[in-house]
Protein backbone atom coordinates (compact mmCIF):
# COMPACT_ATOMS: atom_id res chain seq x y z
CA UNK A 1 0.00 0.00 0.00
CA UNK A 2 1.02 3.57 -0.72
CA UNK A 3 1.15 5.97 2.19
CA UNK A 4 -1.19 9.34 1.41
CA UNK A 5 1.02 12.35 0.83
CA UNK A 6 0.28 14.50 2.95
CA UNK A 7 3.72 14.59 4.63
CA UNK A 8 6.30 16.12 1.62
CA UNK A 9 9.67 13.92 1.49
CA UNK A 10 11.66 17.17 2.58
CA UNK A 11 9.77 17.92 5.72
CA UNK A 12 9.19 14.38 6.50
CA UNK A 13 12.51 13.78 9.14
CA UNK A 14 11.47 17.05 10.51
CA UNK A 15 7.79 15.93 11.22
CA UNK A 16 8.85 12.51 12.99
CA UNK A 17 11.30 14.09 15.33
CA UNK A 18 8.61 16.58 16.18
CA UNK A 19 6.24 13.53 16.68
CA UNK A 20 8.75 11.88 19.10
CA UNK A 21 9.27 15.20 21.07
CA UNK A 22 5.37 14.67 21.56
CA UNK A 23 5.31 11.33 22.66
CA UNK A 24 8.07 12.06 25.09
CA UNK A 25 6.56 15.10 26.20
CA UNK A 26 3.04 13.50 27.36
CA UNK A 27 2.56 12.99 30.66
CA UNK A 28 1.47 9.74 30.86
CA UNK A 29 4.40 8.64 29.68
CA UNK A 30 5.75 9.84 32.66
CA UNK A 31 4.05 6.27 34.07
CA UNK A 32 4.48 4.25 31.17
CA UNK A 33 8.16 4.79 30.21
CA UNK A 34 9.07 4.37 26.81
CA UNK A 35 10.51 5.39 23.87
CA UNK A 36 9.02 6.55 20.45
CA UNK A 37 11.01 6.25 16.90
CA UNK A 38 8.89 7.55 13.24
CA UNK A 39 10.70 4.85 11.11
CA UNK A 40 9.31 6.29 7.77
CA UNK A 41 5.70 7.30 6.71
CA UNK A 42 3.29 5.30 7.80
CA UNK A 43 5.37 2.66 10.53
CA UNK A 44 6.30 3.10 13.47
CA UNK A 45 7.85 1.93 16.88
CA UNK A 46 7.90 2.29 20.63
CA UNK A 47 10.52 0.25 22.79
CA UNK A 48 9.76 -0.53 26.77
CA UNK A 49 10.34 -2.43 29.33
CA UNK A 50 7.65 -4.51 31.42
CA UNK A 51 7.98 -5.19 35.19
CA UNK A 52 5.91 -6.35 38.48
CA UNK A 53 4.30 -2.75 38.83
CA UNK A 54 2.08 -3.37 36.13
CA UNK A 55 1.10 -6.77 37.32
CA UNK A 56 -2.44 -7.58 37.81
CA UNK A 57 -3.48 -10.33 40.81
CA UNK A 58 -2.35 -13.11 39.43
CA UNK A 59 1.21 -11.57 38.32
CA UNK A 60 1.30 -11.20 34.96
CA UNK A 61 1.08 -7.78 32.75
CA UNK A 62 -2.13 -5.99 32.79
CA UNK A 63 -4.11 -5.38 29.92
CA UNK A 64 -3.72 -1.47 30.20
CA UNK A 65 0.11 -1.45 28.75
CA UNK A 66 -0.52 -3.65 26.08
CA UNK A 67 -3.53 -1.47 25.30
CA UNK A 68 -1.31 1.79 25.57
CA UNK A 69 1.36 0.64 23.40
CA UNK A 70 -0.47 -0.70 20.88
CA UNK A 71 -2.85 2.22 20.14
CA UNK A 72 0.18 4.55 20.55
CA UNK A 73 2.23 2.71 18.17
CA UNK A 74 -0.58 2.55 15.85
CA UNK A 75 -2.12 6.15 16.38
CA UNK A 76 2.03 7.49 15.37
CA UNK A 77 2.65 5.13 12.12
CA UNK A 78 -0.89 6.99 11.10
CA UNK A 79 -0.11 10.30 12.57
CA UNK A 80 3.12 10.01 11.06
CA UNK A 81 1.34 10.71 7.22
CA UNK A 82 -0.58 13.74 8.59
CA UNK A 83 1.93 16.85 9.20
CA UNK A 84 -1.41 19.49 10.14
CA UNK A 85 -3.49 17.90 12.46
CA UNK A 86 -3.19 15.44 15.77
CA UNK A 87 -5.45 12.28 15.06
CA UNK A 88 -8.19 11.02 17.51
CA UNK A 89 -8.65 7.49 18.28
CA UNK A 90 -11.69 6.37 17.28
CA UNK A 91 -12.33 2.12 18.02
CA UNK A 92 -9.43 -0.29 18.61
CA UNK A 93 -9.67 -4.24 18.66
CA UNK A 94 -7.26 -5.71 21.14
CA UNK A 95 -6.11 -9.49 20.94
CA UNK A 96 -3.82 -11.05 23.92
CA UNK A 97 -1.90 -13.70 22.64
CA UNK A 98 0.56 -14.03 25.14
CA UNK A 99 0.96 -13.56 28.78
CA UNK A 100 4.11 -11.49 29.47
CA UNK A 101 5.50 -11.23 33.13
CA UNK A 102 8.69 -9.50 32.87
CA UNK A 103 11.36 -7.74 30.12
CA UNK A 104 11.77 -5.57 27.04
CA UNK A 105 8.47 -5.54 24.40
CA UNK A 106 8.64 -4.02 21.04
CA UNK A 107 5.38 -2.46 19.81
CA UNK A 108 5.43 -2.18 15.76
CA UNK A 109 2.97 -0.06 14.18
CA UNK A 110 2.31 0.22 10.55
CA UNK A 111 -0.54 2.10 8.59
CA UNK A 112 -3.16 -0.01 7.13
CA UNK A 113 -5.49 2.43 4.87
CA UNK A 114 -6.96 5.54 5.03
CA UNK A 115 -6.18 8.89 2.46
CA UNK A 116 -8.16 11.73 3.91
CA UNK A 117 -10.10 12.12 7.49
CA UNK A 118 -10.12 8.32 8.59
CA UNK A 119 -6.94 6.08 9.16
CA UNK A 120 -6.71 2.43 9.77
CA UNK A 121 -3.45 1.20 11.62
CA UNK A 122 -2.38 -1.45 13.18
CA UNK A 123 0.29 -2.90 15.70
CA UNK A 124 1.83 -5.81 17.16
CA UNK A 125 3.83 -6.55 20.45
CA UNK A 126 6.58 -8.57 20.51
CA UNK A 127 8.68 -9.97 24.18
CA UNK A 128 12.42 -10.33 24.07
CA UNK A 129 12.45 -13.88 23.33
CA UNK A 130 10.65 -12.69 19.43
CA UNK A 131 7.22 -14.29 20.33
CA UNK A 132 4.16 -11.97 20.04
CA UNK A 133 2.35 -10.99 22.55
CA UNK A 134 -0.58 -9.10 21.76
CA UNK A 135 -2.00 -7.21 18.62
CA UNK A 136 -4.37 -5.08 17.59
CA UNK A 137 -6.63 -2.77 14.74
CA UNK A 138 -6.97 1.28 15.30
CA UNK A 139 -9.22 3.37 13.41
CA UNK A 140 -7.99 7.09 13.79
CA UNK A 141 -9.75 10.21 12.54
CA UNK A 142 -8.63 13.94 12.13
CA UNK A 143 -9.07 16.40 14.66
CA UNK A 144 -9.46 20.04 14.65
CA UNK A 145 -6.25 20.24 16.81
CA UNK A 146 -3.12 21.44 15.21
CA UNK A 147 -0.14 19.61 15.67
CA UNK A 148 1.38 22.83 15.97
CA UNK A 149 -0.20 24.50 18.98
CA UNK A 150 0.78 21.18 20.55
CA UNK A 151 3.31 21.93 23.50
CA UNK A 152 6.10 19.06 22.86
CA UNK A 153 5.97 19.29 18.93
CA UNK A 154 8.59 21.45 17.69
CA UNK A 155 9.77 21.14 14.04
CA UNK A 156 13.11 23.30 13.18
CA UNK A 157 12.77 26.62 12.04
Amino acid sequence: MTPPDDVSADGQHAHFRALEQLYASAPVNQIFESQLEVLEPGRSRISFTANERFFHAAGATHGTLYFKMLDDAAFYAANSLVSDRFLLTTGFNLHFTKPLREGKVVAEGRWISGKRRVFIAEAHLVDEEGEEIGRGTGTFMRSHIALSGLPGYHQPD
